[in-house]
């Protein structure tokens, strides 16, 4: 990124007129996605032109914003202020946008949702809320847990529901548990491991990508017996894809017991019997400062409610 003189820098007023909205989208999706290219997808431009708007940016503001790493970019030191700021400048526009179209129906209620967590805990949630709010609207976002948090960090969505952080990752954000579940390793019915109960080092594997909470505990599970993924692994968070490459061959799948139950219900998959702990808490996420509205305490009411008799069912 440009070097920029501060002493040239223009006073705040001519700072707001020289910054537009497409610096503050640009910068925001950078943010969230932690990469040039996939921010540039996003927004549909090129990556240079990526480039170029975020030096725009950073000569405006005559700091750097972003680090680049050799995972992709970091936000730079003091980069958090002004990125909560544009994130609240592009929600109060965005609103007002909306506001102005008179009879168009309400904004969707934008909920982020861990792929892992949805089969089991959406279908029923869905349904009881559709009870309070038959005309509902809602816009469903998947992603890894990292994605969803800066998501909802930048009002791109009202809610999520995931899993618990590291204290700074919630930082400014309220996380309300729901239940708790284990990590689980399934395998298609009659595969060689269920019924001799076969290590799953042995096999080709289907793990969470590196880097997410659910992918840690498997790591915990194979890196102590020396499980050096010899005969292969496919990283997805990909429920559908997981489930087929399972039923189709001699995959093994470590997944959290909610992205699963579903088929372990109507057979599709069976459970090995494998001890994995810690379990995982699932919970729903929203914005500390910020009561939640109407739809946004419905969705809430129907989320506790399916978790309690979540809980009921396992004690049974």
């Amino acid at each position: 990124m440009p070097e920029t003189r501060h002493d040239t820098l223009p006073s705040p007023a001519g700072l707001q007129r020289r910054l537009h909205l497409r610096h503050l989208r640009c910068a925001l999706a950078v943010a969230r996605h932690g990469s040039l290219r996939r921010a540039a997808e996003v927004l549909s431009i090129s990556q240079p032109a990526v480039t170029k708007t975020l030096n725009e940016v950073e000569a405006l503001l005559g700091r750097p914003l972003f680090l680049r790493t050799s995972r992709g970019v970091a936000l730079a030191p003091g980069a958090e202020a002004f990125l909560a700021h544009a994130a609240d400048a592009v929600a109060a526009l965005n609103r007002a946008v909306e506001s102005g179209h008179v009879g168009t129906p309400q904004a969707p209620l934008r909920i982020g949702v861990l792929p892992s967590v949805s089969p089991s805990l959406l279908p029923p949630v869905l349904q009881a809320y559709a009870q309070h709010w038959p005309q509902m609207h809602l816009r469903l976002e998947g992603g890894s847990n990292e994605a969803l948090l800066n998501a909802l960090r930048q009002h791109e969505l009202d809610v999520v529901i995931g899993r618990m952080s590291e204290p700074s990752a919630l930082a400014g954000l309220r996380f309300e548990h729901l239940y708790s579940e284990p990590l689980v390793v399934v395998s298609r019915p009659g595969h060689p491991a269920a019924r001799q109960g076969t290590d799953p080092g042995h096999w080709p594997l289907v793990l969470p990508p590196t880097g997410t909470l659910i992918r840690q505990l498997a790591n915990e599970y194979l890196y102590p017996r020396e499980h050096p993924l010899a005969q292969g692994a496919i990283e997805t968070l990909d429920v559908t894809l997981a489930q087929e490459l399972v039923k189709a061959g001699d995959y093994l799948w470590f997944a959290p017991l909610g992205a699963v139950l579903p088929e372990l219900r109507r057979g599709g998959l069976v459970r090995l019997p494998i001890d994995i702990t810690p379990l995982e808490s699932v919970g729903v996420i929203t914005h500390a400062d910020k009561e939640p509205d109407g739809r946004l305490s419905a969705l809430l009411v129907a989320l506790r409610e399916q978790a309690r008799l979540r809980h009921a069912l396992e004690q049974k």
